[in-house]
């Protein structure tokens, strides 16, 4: 799942390769696909925002790569060799965020798209086969009907968030049939709209996505939606289907006056971090900064510290990244193209690095060596930094991709290589020594 655990802070396993190059690139031709929203027909090519890859070993001792891409389809790949490792599964249009593995063992797959369907996909059939589909539309549309957030399962329940604004819990009652086949037949537990009548005239119109995957902590899920309402609900008591609201009260409800699509991430306190864009330049936005500090203990003054995010240059300011948690500081990629460490008890800026512009692409942490993408608009690539004085990170390395095209995607790393995909329609693997390309 986009960063490997419920509160959104696992990164991987290493080692972080210390030269690396490209071991392989999947497909043999670029995964494009054009899409058409509002009248306007895009061609998309390879993978984006946030579009981090899973990686797991499976039982029969092949560790595989699954993604979602811009040609429309969800991809599994051979981690050794990036040659395919089952039948591509065919959506009805681009596939953005990232796909959830049920982290109990079943065979199941979980995504959203740009087709309005939250689909779970079995993944024990010749083929992969679409068990269930959610359309956006069931509810009322107040936003947009994609599904860009990563969904969470925890005790088998589904958190996910729609772009149409509203926020779900499924029961997903899993299990196996007579056949030996896997199944599932979901319940809806919740079904909250993310607005209020004073979040939409404060807003001034419907934008109220959710794009941001949900963060889970204890009996608490917190998440947010584009017009900057951070919201947390207590879920100690989701048991029954239909319960709705009062299955999951409102506990944390704070406004940042911009739009959030970077994923909250929550430390071992239970303190969360919420990243916002800088495009409307909001009142609200100056005063509470881009980067910010919360209290869930605190709901009616939670905000501990924030940081300002701003332009340089003209252009919008503000965080699309999700920031990752280090050892007393808080590293993040900024949109304007600086990678930032933060002190998490102060907000001290105490470190920046030039990155490039449009740093979408979310750090990760292993070990002592943080990654993160670098130079859309310039030459895209990789680089890693030596933390292990996390206020001071040294540069390791840089590797730019052939293309020079912007990588968006969030990368992962697994015991020795790093797979991530780029804007030029390629995935690529990469690691110690050369390979096949």
């Amino acid at each position: 799942m986009f960063r490997g655990n419920p509160t959104r802070t696992y990164y991987g396993v290493g080692p972080v390769p210390d030269e690396p190059e490209i071991l392989w690139r999947y497909p043999d031709r670029t995964m494009c696909a054009q899409a058409t929203k509002g009248g306007e027909t895009v061609t998309w090519c390879g993978t984006g925002w946030t579009g981090q890859p899973l990686v797991w070993e499976r039982p029969d001792g092949i560790t595989e790569v699954i993604f979602g891409a811009y040609d429309r389809n969800v991809h599994f790949v051979d981690a050794e060799t990036g040659l395919p490792t089952r039948p591509r599964f065919e959506a009805g249009d681009i596939v953005k965020g990232s796909p959830t593995l049920d982290p109990d063992g079943y065979p199941l797959l979980y995504f959203g798209a740009r087709d309005n369907l939250l689909r779970i996909v079995a993944l024990d059939r010749d083929a992969p086969t679409e068990l269930w589909a959610r359309s956006a539309y069931e509810s009322l549309v107040r936003w947009n009907d994609d599904w860009d957030s990563n969904p969470v399962i925890v005790d088998d329940v589904m958190y996910e968030g729609g772009e149409n604004g509203w926020f779900y819990a499924f029961r997903l009652n899993r299990g196996y049939g007579e056949d030996g086949l896997v199944t599932v037949s979901p319940e809806v537990l919740i079904e909250i709209p993310t607005w209020n009548d004073e979040l939409l005239r404060r807003e001034g119109g419907n934008q109220v996505s959710v794009e941001n995957s949900a963060a889970l902590f204890e009996d608490r899920v917190f998440f947010a939606n584009s017009a900057g309402r951070v919201m947390g609900l207590d879920i100690s008591g989701i048991s029954e289907a239909g319960a709705g609201e009062a299955a999951a009260p409102l506990v944390f409800d704070f406004w940042v006056g911009e739009d959030v699509d970077a994923t909250i991430v929550v430390d071992g306190d239970g303190y969360i971090y919420a990243a916002a864009e800088q495009e409307l330049f909001s009142a609200r936005g100056r005063e509470v900064g881009q980067l910010m500090k919360l209290d869930p203990a605190r709901p009616d003054d939670p905000l501990v510290w924030s940081a300002a995010v701003p332009p340089r240059g003209g252009g919008d300011g503000g965080i699309w990244a999700t920031p990752a948690l280090g050892d007393g500081v808080l590293y993040a990629a900024t949109h304007p193209g600086e990678l930032l460490a933060v002190d998490m008890e102060t907000g001290e800026v105490v470190w920046r690095d030039e990155i490039g512009p449009h740093a979408w692409s979310s750090p990760i942490l292993i070990g002592s060596t943080l990654v993160v993408a670098v130079g859309c608009g310039i030459l895209g690539g990789l680089r890693a930094y030596e933390v292990s004085s996390p206020r001071q990170p040294i540069p390791l390395w840089e590797t730019s991709l052939p293309s020079g095209a912007c990588i968006e995607s969030t990368p992962v790393v697994w015991k020795g290589r790093i797979y991530v995909g780029s804007r030029d329609g390629y995935f690529y693997a990469f690691g110690e020594g050369g390979g096949r390309t």
